[in-house]
């Protein structure tokens, strides 16, 4: 599986937003974002013009970071997004929300997506959660940190027994990340 493995905080500072890459670092006042809230690099602090593609380009890579995808991937997710009957936008989004690292992360199972993603290509998740992996000391303290965060409507999260089900797919209104999936399809479809 490739990944980023860059620094994530210039992640954050590019998009002018906390994306909420490193878990609970980016709750705290030591994120980046607060302390220098402009895009990284010597220009950062320079004029930019706000053209329409930039917004749509911007918008679509702060998906893309968010659920921690690359470039290709998040584009065979748009096309089977396209493909299938209903607003592509929406689409898009619940193919996203229904990874598996994903759901491993919104079940409070992981502090971060990419924690979420290292416990799923470790095998530790697969379709069932592993029994020798349920008494995993990192699993154990996401599952005991996490609790600020809501679990979503469409998750049955049982903590005791660490176990997940999937009860239906997101609705737009479940997804609570601030992605405007309408400027991604508007790019996707030049």
């Amino acid at each position: 599986m490739a990944r980023y493995t860059g620094p994530v905080c210039k992640l954050c500072r590019r998009e002018r937003t906390k994306l909420f890459l490193k878990g609970q670092r980016c709750e705290s006042s030591k994120c980046a974002i607060e302390s220098r809230p402009y895009p990284p690099g010597e220009h950062g602090r320079g004029r930019i013009k706000e053209t329409q593609y930039l917004i749509q380009l911007r918008e679509k890579q702060k998906a893309r970071r968010i659920y921690g995808v690359l470039e290709k991937q998040f584009r065979n997710y748009y096309k089977e997004a396209a493909r299938k009957s209903g607003i592509t936008g929406e689409n898009l989004l619940r193919i996203l929300e229904s990874r598996l690292d994903n759901v491993m992360y919104r079940a409070n199972f992981a502090t971060s997506r990419a924690q979420a993603r290292q416990l799923v290509s470790h095998g530790h998740v697969l379709v069932d959660l592993r029994e020798r992996s349920k008494n995993m000391v990192a699993l154990q303290h996401a599952i005991d940190t996490s609790g600020d965060r809501g679990i979503p409507e469409w998750l049955d999260v049982d903590a005791e027994n660490t176990k997940v089900t999937v009860r239906d797919l997101p609705t737009r209104t479940q997804v609570d990340t601030q992605i405007q999936e309408q400027l991604i399809v508007e790019l996707y479809s030049k």
